[in-house]
C-alpha cells in the first residue's frame, strides 16, 4: 500500500469514529430532549416562583477627627501648653457602623418590627412586602404580642378579611378592619392603609400573613446583613451595602443607619463642647465667689478710706509678694490635680477620661504621656465597647492595660505629692518673710496691697474664662458632622440579583445538552464491551469471516424454523465465506468457540451446520462441550450415549450418530459429563472419530467449551481446517483480544477467524444494508485472510 492510499485509510477510519460519535448523540435525541426538557422546565419554575433578590447601597464620606477648638484641649492648646488630637480610623468607624448599637437605633426609628408577606394564588410563591402591603397592623403596646408566630390575612373585602392563626391555637375568625383582635397571644387592630384609594379585587390571592419581630433578633439580622467597603485609596468613602427582598425597605434602613451614625457622631461632638462649657462653668462658679468677695473688700476699703498711693517700699513689697504667690500658684493646682486624679482613679468605673494636666498648666512631661496613656486606653475601650461583650479579647487585654496605667499612676502621685509638698514649704516660708515686712507698713498701705493683689489675680482669670466659654458657645452652636452621606440608598437604584433569567436559561440549555452529553461520552469512553466492527479492526488482524444478527425468532433453529429471515441470510453469507476457506476437499472439519459462556457459539454452530445441510450438504454437528453439554436439548435428543462414551470406550462410532430431523444433518451428542474431559479429547480415538466422520460427511461443525475457561478447544483446533471465534456485540469484553492475539502469535490456534453475532446496527449509521459479500447484513466486512 502506498503512503497516499494508508493516509487516506487513516483519515477515513478517523472520519468514521468522529461519525460514529456523532451518529451515537443523535440516535439519543430523546435523552437530549427529556433533559433539556426537564432542565428549561426546572429554569422556568426558578424565574416564575422564586422570589426576587436585590442589592442596594449608600455611600458616607469619612473625615478625620480633631479635638474641637472650644475643647479643654484646645483651651490649653492656644495658650501652648499642650496639643492633644483624636483621629479615627476607617476600621473603627465601619465596625461602629455595623454595630449592634447603631442598627437598633436604626431600627428604634423605623416600622420594621411587623413583617408582611404575600402569598400567591397557588401557594407557591411568596413576595415579602413593606408599604406596598394593603393593611397595616396596629399592635397593642401594653401587650406583649408572640414573635415570629405567622398570622394569616384574607382579605374578603374593602370592609371585612379573615384571619387565621394555625397549628395549635387553630383560630379562624372574620373581622372588620379597625376591630380589635385578642387572644392569649395577640393583641392587635388591622387597618387598610390607603382606605380611600384601596380596591378590593377577587380575582387576585388577597392572601397575606404577617409576623411580629424580635427587635433582639431584627438588629443582629440587619447588622449581619451589612456588608461595607472602603472605595478610594485614602480609605475616606465607605460603601454600605445590603442584600434582600424589597429594594425600599433595605433603602429606608441604610439612609436611616447613615442618618442615626452621622447624628450620633454630631451628638458625640456636642457633648464635647458641652463638657467644656461645664468645665468653664464650674471654674467661674469658684472664681466668681471669690471675684465678688474681692471686689466688696475693695469697695468697702475705698469708701472707709482715701485711695492712697503705695509707698516705694509698699510697692515692692507688694510686687515681691505678687511673683511668689504666682510661682506657688502653679503647685497649689498640681496639689489640688493630684488630688483629683487620685480621687478619679479609685473609682471602680472610670468610663469617663481624666482631665489632662495641662489644662491646668501642669507641665510634668511624665505625668502628661501617662494620662494620654490612660485617656487614650479609656477611649479605645469605650469604642470597643459598642460592638462587643465586656468578655471579649480585645476589651480584656486593653482592659489589663488599664489597670497597669493604674498602678503607675497611683506610684506616680504618691512621689509627685512629697515633692510638691517640699516646693509649698519653701512657698509658705518666702511669703512669711515678705508678710513680716509688709506688717511694718501703716495699717492702710497693707490692706490695700493685699485687697488689690487679690482682686487683680481673680480679674484677670474670669475674664480669661469668659472669654474662652463665648468661643465655646459658638463653637457648640455651630457644629457640624464630621462625616457626611455621599450617596443616598435608592430604590429604584436596586439591583437585581436572583434570579438571573437569561443565565439561568443558558444554564439549563448548557445542562441538558452537557450532561446526556457527558453521559453518553462517559459511558463511551468507559464502556468494555464491543460495540462494531471498528473496535475489532482496531484491536485485531484476524479477520472477520462474517455477522450474525439478532435472534428475532423463538427458535435455536432459526434458519431452519424461518429460511427467509435476515439471520437465515446472514448463515448463508457464512457459509459462503467458508468456502474460501475450506477450499480444499478434504477440509471438512470446523470449530467454533469463544471467550466465555453467553456469546452463541453453540447457537452459531446449530445454524451453520443447518444451513449447510440446507444445500444438500451432509452435516455432522459435534457436541465437544463435554463440561456443559447443550446441543441435545436444542434436537430435544437423549444424552445418555455421546462423543464422551465414545472416546471412553463405552460406544460405537454408529451408536453416537444420530439422525436429526433437518434432512442431511445429523449429531454427535456430548455424551454423559465426564470426570477427565480433556484426557479424553486427547486421545487416539478422537482423532479415529475424526477422521471415519470425514470419510461419511462433507462437513463437520465441532461445538467446544469456552476458550478463556478451559483447554479443551485448543486441543480440538489441531484437527480443524477452520476455527471460528464468537463475539457478541455489546456483551464480548474488548480484552479478549488480548487473548486471542497471544493464541495467534503463539501458535497455539492457526486459521482462525471471528464471527461477530448479534449484531444490531441502528438505521443512523448511514451504511449500506445490503448482505454482507452479497449476503452480509450491515457491515461490509473484510473476507477471511
Amino acid at each position: 500500500m502506498n503512503p497516499e492510499s494508508q493516509h487516506n485509510n487513516i483519515y477515513q477510519e478517523e472520519s468514521i469514529d468522529i461519525k460514529k460519535y456523532l451518529f451515537k448523540f443523535l440516535a439519543n435525541w430523546y435523552w437530549f430532549a427529556i433533559a433539556l426538557s426537564v432542565a428549561l422546565a426546572i429554569a422556568y419554575m426558578v424565574n416564575r416562583y422564586s422570589e426576587p433578590t436585590y442589592t442596594i447601597s449608600s455611600s458616607l464620606i469619612i473625615s478625620d477627627k480633631q479635638s474641637d477648638a472650644a475643647s479643654v484641649e484646645a483651651i490649653v492648646e492656644q495658650l501652648g501648653r499642650s496639643r492633644v488630637r483624636r483621629k479615627a480610623t476607617v476600621v473603627n468607624e465601619i465596625s461602629i457602623l455595623k454595630s449592634y448599637k447603631m442598627a437598633h437605633l436604626a431600627l428604634e426609628e423605623l416600622d420594621f418590627g411587623i413583617s408582611y408577606v404575600g402569598v400567591g394564588k397557588r401557594e407557591i410563591a411568596e413576595s415579602k412586602l413593606y408599604h406596598n402591603c394593603p393593611f397595616i397592623v396596629i399592635p397593642d403596646t401594653s401587650f406583649t404580642q408572640k414573635n415570629n408566630y405567622p398570622v394569616n390575612i384574607k382579605i374578603l373585602s374593602n370592609k371585612e378579611y379573615l384571619l387565621e392563626i394555625n397549628d395549635q391555637f387553630d383560630i379562624h375568625k372574620k373581622l372588620k378592619f379597625g376591630q380589635v383582635f385578642s387572644s392569649e397571644i395577640f393583641k392587635f387592630k388591622v387597618k387598610l392603609r390607603n382606605p380611600e384609594t384601596f380596591d378590593f379585587m377577587k380575582g387576585n390571592s388577597n392572601k397575606y400573613f404577617f409576623k411580629f419581630q424580635n427587635s433582639n433578633s431584627l438588629a443582629n439580622l440587619y447588622r449581619n446583613k451589612l456588608n461595607i467597603d472602603v472605595n478610594d485609596e485614602k480609605g475616606s468613602i465607605l460603601n454600605l451595602k445590603m442584600n434582600g427582598f424589597v429594594p425600599e425597605k433595605m433603602a429606608a434602613y441604610l439612609n436611616k443607619l447613615s442618618d442615626v451614625y452621622i447624628r450620633s457622631a454630631l451628638i458625640e461632638k456636642n457633648e464635647r463642647a458641652e463638657n467644656t462649657l461645664n468645665f468653664i462653668d464650674d471654674q467661674l462658679n469658684i472664681i466668681v465667689k471669690d471675684l465678688n468677695a474681692a471686689e466688696i473688700r475693695l469697695q468697702d476699703f475705698r469708701t472707709q478710706n482715701k485711695v492712697i498711693n503705695l509707698s516705694q517700699k509698699g510697692t515692692m513689697l507688694y510686687n515681691e509678694l505678687t511673683s511668689i504667690q504666682n510661682d506657688r500658684f502653679n503647685y497649689d493646682v498640681k496639689a489640688k490635680y493630684l488630688n483629683y486624679l487620685e480621687s478619679s482613679l479609685q473609682k471602680s468605673e472610670q468610663n469617663t477620661n481624666i482631665v489632662a494636666p495641662s489644662v491646668l498648666g501642669i507641665t510634668d512631661p511624665s505625668l502628661q504621656k501617662l494620662i494620654e496613656s490612660y485617656n487614650s486606653r479609656l477611649s479605645e475601650k469605650n469604642k470597643f465597647s459598642q460592638v462587643a461583650q465586656e468578655d471579649a479579647p480585645n476589651i480584656i487585654v486593653i482592659q489589663n492595660e488599664i489597670n497597669k496605667l493604674k498602678k503607675t499612676l497611683a506610684d506616680f502621685i504618691v512621689s509627685a505629692k512629697k515633692t510638691n509638698q517640699i516646693a509649698l514649704q519653701a512657698f509658705t516660708q518666702k511669703q512669711d518673710l515678705i508678710n513680716q515686712q509688709i506688717y511694718q507698713l501703716p495699717a492702710n498701705e497693707r490692706q490695700q496691697i493685699n485687697i488689690e493683689r487679690e482682686y487683680k489675680l481673680n480679674n484677670e482669670l474670669y475674664t480669661f474664662l469668659l472669654e474662652k466659654r463665648a468661643e465655646a458657645g459658638i463653637t457648640k452652636a455651630s457644629n457640624v458632622a464630621d462625616n457626611k452621606v455621599l450617596d443616598i440608598a435608592r430604590p429604584e437604584n436596586a439591583a437585581q440579583l436572583t434570579p438571573k433569567r437569561s443565565q439561568n436559561y443558558m444554564m439549563a440549555l448548557v445542562l441538558g445538552l452537557g450532561i446526556p452529553g457527558a453521559i453518553i461520552l462517559a459511558l463511551g469512553f468507559l464502556n468494555t464491551k464491543i460495540e462494531d466492527k471498528k473496535d475489532i479492526e482496531r484491536s485485531t488482524h484476524i479477520p472477520i469471516i462474517g455477522t450474525i444478527g439478532h435472534n428475532e425468532t423463538l427458535s435455536e433453529i432459526a434458519v431452519y424454523m424461518d429460511p427467509k429471515s435476515s439471520i437465515a441470510e446472514s448463515f448463508r453469507a457464512l457459509r459462503t465465506n467458508l468456502q474460501y476457506i475450506l477450499r480444499e476437499k478434504d477440509q471438512k472439519i470446523v470449530m467454533i468457540t469463544s471467550t466465555v459462556s453467553g456469546e452463541g457459539k453453540t447457537f452459531a454452530a446449530v445454524n451453520l451446520a443447518s444451513i449447510l445441510a440446507m444445500s444438500n450438504k451432509k452435516v455432522l454437528l459435534v457436541g465437544l462441550d463435554l463440561r456443559k453439554p447443550s446441543l441435545h436439548k436444542v434436537f430435544d435428543f437423549p444424552n445418555e450415549i455421546g462423543i464422551s462414551t465414545f472416546l471412553s470406550n463405552q460406544s460405537t462410532y454408529e451408536s453416537i450418530i444420530q439422525e436429526t430431523s433437518i434432512e442431511n444433518l445429523y449429531l454427535a451428542p456430548s455424551g454423559p459429563i465426564p470426570p477427565n474431559p480433556a484426557e479424553l479429547i486427547e486421545t487416539k480415538q478422537m482423532q479415529d472419530f475424526l477422521n471415519t466422520a470425514s470419510k461419511k460427511f462433507d462437513y463437520i461443525i465441532i461445538d467446544t467449551p469456552p476458550l478463556a475457561l478451559v483447554t479443551d478447544a485448543l486441543l480440538v483446533s489441531q484437527y480443524a481446517h477452520a476455527n471460528i471465534f464468537m463475539i457478541r456485540q455489546r456483551y464480548s469484553n474488548k480484552q479478549v483480544f488480548e487473548l486471542i492475539n497471544k493464541l495467534e502469535q503463539d501458535q497455539k490456534i492457526s486459521k482462525m477467524n471471528i464471527l461477530v453475532n448479534d449484531l444490531k446496527i441502528p438505521k443512523y449509521y448511514g451504511y449500506n444494508y445490503g448482505y454482507n459479500y452479497g449476503y452480509g447484513y450491515g457491515y461490509e466486512f473484510k473476507k477471511g485472510k
